[in-house]
């Protein structure tokens, strides 16, 4: 017998957490469901804990494999034992060991990888638990692997893109430390016992800080960060942050059509799978990565069980774009709702990636507008002074 940590509903979608003990998945949905509580996720507590957690690259190759196998005919148990002996990483060998001792026991694959810890995500959990009661695991799988090589690609695409934006980043530091420390003291003896200008005296009090006190806002800086970093832990905070982040002009209309390719993505292949439309929307509003839009999804679930059309309970979410409710009604309308979440999870992952360009491409003249202000702002406090000594030497002769 296993121990779950699960996170549960009730029939008013109040979130219940907690542990229990059960044989298998299904004997932990049959007694939460004697509960009146609907499971929304769960996995197997391990006092050891998995901490590794796959990267979607290394999803992407497992589920294609083992898919492909699975259709050639080669039975799930056989592959789990190839994909083990061929994997040269030492915590992918462990895990994929473990998944292929599991499955020798009797277990699914669906508790097999639920038994992980957080190895394995919940969406490709509950996609694969679908797929077992309806034989479809290899389309499933290959599914699956799709998906996680475009995530997969669309990090990397981002990467690559913020590249040169990090490249202006460190110049400018370089540039400001150099300046500051280096070349404007050389003109505080040249111009001390002058009236220099206010923005002189504004350059040179920001490089005497930076020369005697700049251990000290190293520290300041750090503890910044670190405190920012603590406070978006915070569901409030983050949840504020992200609202923010969608009013932002040009940028916020940018990250819409990301977050709503991710959950078109991510609820086309839930619900192509097999999983039920309640729990598709449970497990695809996390697939956003935004606090304030997935804080709204309490409320379309709520309609959604009530018998509200889906898109109509999808219009009320701020944070997508327009296109996808009205693109989900069509779908409701023709009897197509599977095929259509596919159109739409298509469409937008290409304008997802156009949006993605366009965010780092904003970023680029940002910087270097960043950077040329504040060389101009350094040019201007030593020239002033310059001109005023010339001007009084020209005045005297």
């Amino acid at each position: 017998m296993a121990t779950f940590r699960y996170t549960a509903k009730d029939i008013n979608s109040k979130k219940f957490h907690g542990k229990v003990e059960a044989n298998s998945r299904e004997e932990l949905v049959t007694l939460l469901r004697s509960d009146n509580l609907y499971l929304l996720k769960c996995k197997e507590y391990n006092e050891e804990g998995n901490h590794y957690k796959i990267k979607l690259k290394e999803l992407a190759e497992l589920c294609r494999q083992v898919g492909t196998m699975i259709s050639s005919g080669i039975s799930l148990i056989m592959a789990m034992n190839i994909m083990t002996k061929r994997e040269t990483n030492p915590k992918l060998e462990k895990i994929y060991k473990d998944v292929y001792i599991k499955l020798q026991q009797g277990f699914t694959l669906s508790n097999a990888l639920v038994a992980q810890g957080r190895a394995f995500p919940n969406l490709m959990i509950n996609m694969i638990h679908s797929s077992e009661s309806t034989g479809m695991m290899d389309k499933t799988l290959l599914k699956l692997a799709d998906q996680y090589d475009k995530d997969s690609k669309i990090n990397a695409k981002v990467k690559s893109a913020m590249f040169y934006p990090i490249i202006l980043i460190v110049v400018t530091v370089g540039v400001v430390m150099l300046v500051f420390t280096m070349i404007l003291p050389n003109f505080l003896t040249l111009f001390e016992g002058m009236d220099m200008p206010f923005i002189t005296q504004v350059m040179f009090a920001i490089s005497d800080a930076i020369i005697n006190y700049g251990h000290w806002i190293l520290i300041v800086i750090l503890i910044l960060i670190a405190g920012i970093s603590y406070l978006l832990r915070v569901d409030k905070v983050r949840l504020q942050f992200d609202k923010f982040k969608l009013s932002i002009p040009k940028v916020g209309s940018l990250l819409k059509i990301i977050y709503t390719a991710r959950f078109a993505r991510s609820m086309s292949s839930l619900y192509s799978s097999g999983v039920s439309m309640i729990n598709s929307l449970n497990l695809a509003k996390t697939t956003v990565n935004n606090a304030y839009i997935e804080s709204q999804f309490d409320d379309v679930v709520h309609s959604v069980r009530d018998g509200t059309n889906l898109s109509t309970a999808i219009s009320e979410v701020h944070g997508f774009d327009a296109k996808l409710p009205n693109a989900i009604y069509v779908g409701e309308e023709s009897g197509k709702l599977d095929d259509m979440l596919q159109r739409i999870a298509d469409d937008f992952d290409f304008e997802s990636e156009m949006a993605i360009e366009k965010l780092v491409t904003l970023l680029q003249p940002v910087m270097i507008i960043i950077l040329g202000v504040l060389i101009c702002m350094v040019v201007v406090s030593v020239i002033l002074p310059i001109y005023s000594m010339y001007g009084n030497v020209s005045g005297k002769g």
